[in-house]
């Protein structure tokens, strides 16, 4: 059986691309990196990653993922910075879901920051 392909539409098995990011073994080198890893954590049902990549200065307290949102792919439409030696960057992309057998998309340009030497999401638009 062929490994699971990861959710964020690099066509790498799991494994290898987000599930390193949400098991800890790796942690997301530029802010494109970490916005794919977040929206796999959802495909996947992981809000405590999602938590722990959230910029402390607008974290919610808690996050609880709705069961009946199936995402079913992700177009990154554009980056600006966010690359390996910044401190700021976003990525403006389209998220695909399927829900009550209806057929959506969330737009969003998204703001992240490096803290600490990581990446965090800030907020989106």
């Amino acid at each position: 059986m062929a490994p699971r392909r990861c959710p964020c539409g690099t066509g790498l098995p799991y494994a290898e691309c987000c599930g390193r990011l949400h098991d800890g073994t790796a942690t997301a080198a530029t802010a494109e990196q970490l916005m794919r890893s977040r929206y796999s954590a959802f495909a996947v049902g992981d809000p405590a990653y999602l938590l722990a990549t959230w910029h402390p200065s607008t974290r919610p307290p808690s996050l609880e993922l709705d069961p009946t949102v199936r995402w079913t792919g992700l177009d990154v439409l554009a980056t600006s910075d966010g690359g390996l030696l910044a401190a700021e960057g976003t990525v403006e992309f389209r998220a695909w879901y399927r829900h009550e057998g209806e057929t959506g998309s969330q737009h969003e340009v998204s703001r992240f920051l490096r803290e600490d030497g990581a990446w965090r999401y800030l907020d989106g638009r």
